[in-house]
């Protein structure tokens, strides 16, 4: 393992489910987790590793959502997607060809031995994600 930084914390948990307005629903009224149309966001000011404050987002997908293959995805918050990426690349890690830089901060993937995607997300610099 290299020295540098690697995952600073967890960006999202995103799940999915059959009825999500009615499991949003169910969370809201008896967790008091208010999801609206994009999830709930928690945000947090414990810096790691020279990361900004930030959030973390709780959503509900549609059971027939693409976007992740298994149940459930974890997206893990990194300083510098690309770096991580190429070191991962470097390690024999199953990292996706495809990465997305938006106005919501850089995407890439990976996926872990037992076949879980995993989301590592670079937030926006300057921009207090959440």
């Amino acid at each position: 393992m290299t020295g540098m930084t690697r995952v600073v914390g967890i960006g999202g948990v995103f799940f999915k489910a059959k009825d999500p307005d009615a499991l949003k629903e169910w969370y809201r009224r008896h967790l008091g987790i208010d999801a609206g149309q994009w999830g709930a966001t928690f945000q947090w000011d414990t810096p790691q590793g020279g990361a900004e404050p930030g959030a973390t987002v709780w959503s509900v997908f549609n059971a027939t959502s693409t976007y992740y293959p298994g149940p459930f995805m974890i997206n893990y918050r990194v300083l510098d997607l690309v770096s991580l990426l190429a070191t991962l690349r470097d390690e024999g890690c199953n990292v996706d060809d495809k990465s997305e830089d938006t106005e919501f901060g850089k995407f890439g993937w990976v996926t872990d031995p037992e076949g879980n995607r995993i989301e590592l997300w670079e937030p926006p610099k300057g921009r207090f994600p959440g």
